[in-house]
């Protein structure tokens, strides 16, 4: 018995070790990207490289940020990609809970074979269809406004639609028998009994499209001219130049744009937790 236990500590303890190890490789990047927006444009080509923020010992600690958020101008690019991840990430959980309920709860003919062409344009590269979307925004005389940015979360959610549909299907039958038993329309079933339920899920699809709209990078390229409508993406781009970039103060803005994301992980993380788990017991 006590040979047991210590073969079963060893193996938690070698496996703790590996899960640290895993931890310290996968935030180191953004451990470096941290010191190295709180360093001198010199101190960064150093050799050996150093792990010393230099500008903390300086009078201005924050002169990186100060810089990247009022001199070029990352305040309107942080707020633009605010607005459209949340506008679009909206959206995107309004339509894939419409279409994940109607693919599980409802009985549409034809609705296996419609719900498979969803799942494949999942497969189907941006790259493959932004020429079209183009042309059709700019017949729309959507460029250079966010509609381009918005409008196609609204229509596009094949992850989300499937998520929903396995997480609606997971609940008991027997929630929707009490609702029409009380009189209750498919309408009602679904926007007070069912989409409550699936809170977890919900909030889960809407942190992927916030992230995923957050990190756009093509869209935004193509579709924005304004220097007024850029996002974050554009602004970190705009630190580079043909011949040189200015590494602490894109590091500064890269932390600035990641925190965002880290925050609203940290706070949801509990539901999203659960919406990756599955949906309600069946019973």
């Amino acid at each position: 018995m006590s040979n047991a236990r210590s073969a079963s500590k060893t193996t938690l303890i070698a496996l703790y070790a590996v899960l640290a190890g895993y931890a310290i490789l996968t935030l180191m990047p953004f451990f470096w990207m941290l010191i190295t927006s709180f360093k001198t444009p010199t101190d960064v080509f150093k050799l050996p490289p150093s792990f010393k923020p230099s500008l903390l010992f300086t009078d201005e600690p924050m002169k990186n940020y100060t810089e990247v958020w009022v001199q070029r101008d990352f305040v309107v690019f942080f707020r633009n990609s605010a607005f459209v991840s949340f506008t679009a990430a909206l959206g995107q959980v309004f339509t894939c809970s419409l279409g994940g309920y109607a693919f599980a709860r409802l009985e549409l003919p034809g609705k296996n074979i419609l719900f498979a062409v969803v799942l494949v344009t999942a497969f189907v590269p941006v790259e493959v269809t932004i020429i079209p979307e183009f042309l059709i925004m700019r017949g729309l005389g959507w460029i250079d406004t966010f509609l381009p940015l918005i409008v196609p979360s609204f229509l596009v959610g094949a992850f989300g639609t499937f998520m929903l549909r396995e997480y609606f299907s997971s609940l008991p039958d027997e929630y929707a028998d009490a609702a029409y038993v009380d009189g209750a329309s498919p309408f009602q079933v679904f926007w007070r009994v069912y989409l409550p339920l699936a809170q977890p899920a919900l909030v889960s699809i809407f942190v992927i499209a916030f992230i995923n709209n957050w990190d756009e990078l093509l869209r935004p390229l193509l579709f924005l001219n304004s220097p007024e409508l850029k996002t974050v993406p554009l602004g970190l781009m705009s630190l580079f130049s043909q011949y040189e970039a200015s590494w602490t103060l894109l590091m500064a803005g890269s932390v600035i744009s990641t925190l965002p994301l880290i925050l609203i992980y940290m706070l949801t993380q509990r539901y999203v937790l659960q919406g990756f788990s599955g949906g309600g017991v069946k019973g």
